[in-house]
């Protein structure tokens, strides 16, 4: 059967993990002492030819493997999981009805709307935004909260600086490091058209205007220059005024845009704390 394998820990990276960035995977985790296994292993293997490479079945002895099941925490058998990109992404326990099994898989495969958002995203790629654009609105007129949809057009309108758009779209979504990220990203970006001279003489004139210092912290990262605005919002904070959950925010908004790692998030987080306790 072209849809269905067996394999082992070896293999699991490359066929699992590696090939779910590309389809779905579904995991059957049995033993051929199981009599379950023995029901449903057959009903898998028949939907996985039926759907003709919608998705992968691949399928894992724990007897032989029993590393991999420990790793992913199989303590009754059969279990199945399915991931998608990379990650688990759905699982069961048990022998269900092959209609059940259809149901389930179903819920893993590509929708109407996200082969849409694939082909804004090759348009894109291609040079052709507007197109992209008019695509993804199609999708979130069907549904409004589509992940992919919100994200791809909220990355559209942010570059585009069209921030209040953007952050509407994202406030219908779950909330993910990717929305955080992107939502980060719209707030610091709609400082862009702030006037940076006007608020130095401000700040020259009164070094204690807390406002013109969250301004000017807000419109330098809007720039690109993360540490002085850093340096002017985390004296808002250290301030104690009314702006210092604002220029809390601010600073948890840059660590959002340029990461957790960079050495800038590492120092300013503990300033920040300190600051703040």
């Amino acid at each position: 059967m072209d849809h269905v394998k067996d394999i082992d820990q070896q293999d699991f990276a490359r066929e699992v993990v590696q090939r779910s960035e590309e389809v779905p995977v579904v995991v059957d985790f049995w033993a051929e002492w199981c009599g379950p296994c023995k029901t449903l292993g057959p009903a898998l293997e028949k939907v996985a030819e039926e759907y003709g490479g919608a998705f992968v079945l691949v399928k894992v002895d724990v007897d032989a493997n029993q590393e991999l099941a420990s790793q992913f925490g199989i303590q009754s058998i059969p279990t199945v999981i399915a991931f998608k990109g990379g990650k688990p992404a759905a699982q069961f326990m048990g022998a269900i009805p092959e209609t059940q099994i259809r149901q389930w898989v179903d819920g893993l495969l590509p929708t109407e709307e996200d082969r849409m958002v694939d082909r804004a995203r090759d348009l894109v790629l291609d040079g052709d935004e507007t197109a992209a654009e008019e695509i993804l609105r199609q999708v979130l007129e069907r549904v409004s909260d589509h992940h992919d949809g919100a994200t791809a057009l909220a990355s559209m309108l942010i570059a585009r600086g069209e921030t209040e758009e953007a952050l509407i779209l994202l406030g219908k979504l779950l909330r993910t490091s990717e929305v955080e990220r992107l939502e980060a990203a719209a707030r610091v970006t709609a400082a862009q058209e702030i006037d940076v001279s006007d608020l130095e003489r401000r700040l020259a004139a009164n070094p204690d205007d807390d406002a013109a210092r969250l301004e000017l912290g807000q419109a330098l990262a809007a720039r690109g220059e993360y540490e002085p605005a850093l340096d002017r919002l985390l004296d808002v904070v250290k301030s104690g005024g009314d702006l210092r959950d604002e220029a809390r925010q601010a600073m948890v908004d840059v660590f959002g845009l340029i990461g957790s790692d960079h050495p800038l998030t590492v120092s300013y987080r503990k300033a920040l704390a300190n600051a703040l306790f």
